[in-house]
């Protein structure tokens, strides 16, 4: 399908088949940062975005070829096997730490039943994924709200069909804010963290594999990818949870399932709603001629609901084992923290299902956040109620509600 609303226009894949053949096709291009940053703005003004075009052009996301197996097969290590399992009691303490945080806001009712209201959003799925790569990248708490700000102006630049010049100039600022804490952590090597992702990073460029300004870019976007696909995936797949109490019930029943479940969770409500790509040379698809040059939107989230793939795809089945959804990506450019999403997720659902067992949704309408690509809640109120203090110990300071 041809679409005039993007810039120039471009074509939109959304067949299961054709997006997942058009992942794998070197002919469909990643390497579209400048000429994508460039259509962002004047002619005039191209030239103060080198250096934001410069990082995105050196990052996972955006290069190809021999450079993207070499800095792949550098970052890989640190997000596979033992190294990705080393993480679990960290993430395990942080999701711990904030439902401690949610359950001490709870009151009780003039009868002493214990309850508490809060944003799953705001108190968890935002928090964990920030507090956890940040930790991971070795970013100190003080200063990882900062870098959380910047990296939310970056999604709102990729999350806009049509960026203006203030969302690429915002995006560009909060990039280079992060890159240069990078380098200056980088200036000083005993001071960044042995364990975190940032010394593993800084051992590829001592050993020769990567260079500074690769360094520099894969910390970067690291940082920010980490994040958002995370905290959506939460979110979205919170509210789909509480939307389903049957199936969120058997899940509490039945925990093994979970990792199942994620897969599921992920399939329904993509948090990545699509990727671009841009034409090496003319293709056919589904009987269409797309010329070299032009843009490519591959709708993920509408190859998830491809019915000719998953059966009643319009429905959240819990227990569905259909084989693979696109959610991140498919072929060379796979996300490669998807692993590190998953371990995040099982352990803040499993906590949730201990801690919280009998949450709910709040009579509030969740609000979305106005991004195409990211597709999230922006907030989710929901409530609970928590078991009696004199039946099981809680970690919680109860005050009494006003009833006046």
């Amino acid at each position: 399908m041809w679409d005039k609303e993007h810039g120039p226009g471009a074509w939109i894949v959304q067949r299961y088949a054709d997006v997942a053949a058009a992942l794998r096709d070197p002919r469909f291009s990643a390497a579209r940062a400048a000429r994508w940053v460039n259509s962002s703005v004047s002619a005039p003004m191209r030239d103060e975005l080198r250096e934001f075009k410069r990082i995105l052009s050196r990052a996972l996301l955006f290069i190809e070829g021999n450079s993207h197996g070499r800095v792949r097969r550098a970052l890989a290590a640190g997000f596979h096997g033992v190294s990705l399992q080393q993480h679990a009691p960290t993430i395990t303490g942080i999701a711990d730490e904030l439902l401690d945080a949610v359950i001490a806001k709870a009151t009780l009712d003039q009868n002493g039943n214990a309850s508490v209201t809060f944003d799953f959003v705001e108190d968890v799925a935002r928090a964990l994924p920030a507090r956890v790569i940040a930790n991971l990248m070795g970013i100190a708490p003080e200063i990882q709200p900062r870098f959380i700000a910047a990296a939310g102006e970056i999604a709102a630049f990729i999350g806009s069909p049509l960026p203006d010049a203030r969302r690429v100039f915002a995006a560009q600022d909060g990039l280079l804010a992060i890159r240069d804490h990078f380098a200056s952590m980088l200036r000083y090597p005993v001071e960044v963290p042995p364990h975190s992702l940032t010394a593993r990073i800084l051992r590829q460029r001592d050993g020769g594999t990567l260079s500074t300004a690769e360094m520099l870019a894969q910390c970067c976007t690291l940082l920010f990818a980490g994040y958002e696909t995370t905290r959506h995936l939460l979110g979205n797949g919170m509210l789909a949870l509480l939307n389903h109490p049957t199936q969120w019930l058997a899940l509490q029943r039945a925990p093994q399932r979970l990792p199942i479940a994620l897969r599921e969770l992920l399939r329904y409500d993509s948090p990545v709603q699509y990727t671009g790509r841009r034409l090496r040379e003319d293709v056919v698809v589904g009987g269409q001629t797309m010329r070299k040059g032009q843009l490519v939107i591959l709708d993920l989230a509408a190859a998830n609901r491809d019915p000719s793939r998953f059966s009643m795809p319009e429905r959240l089945y819990l227990k569905r084992d259909e084989g693979n959804h696109l959610a991140f990506g498919h072929g060379p450019h796979v996300c490669l923290g998807a692993g590190l999403t998953y371990l995040e997720a099982e352990i803040a659902f499993r906590a949730v299902m201990q801690r919280l067992p009998n949450l709910q949704l709040a009579p509030h309408t969740p609000e979305w956040q106005d991004n195409a690509a990211y597709r999230g809640v922006a907030s989710l109120p929901v409530y609970c109620s928590l078991p009696s203090p004199g039946k099981q110990p809680i970690p919680v300071n109860l005050t009494a509600q006003d009833n006046t």
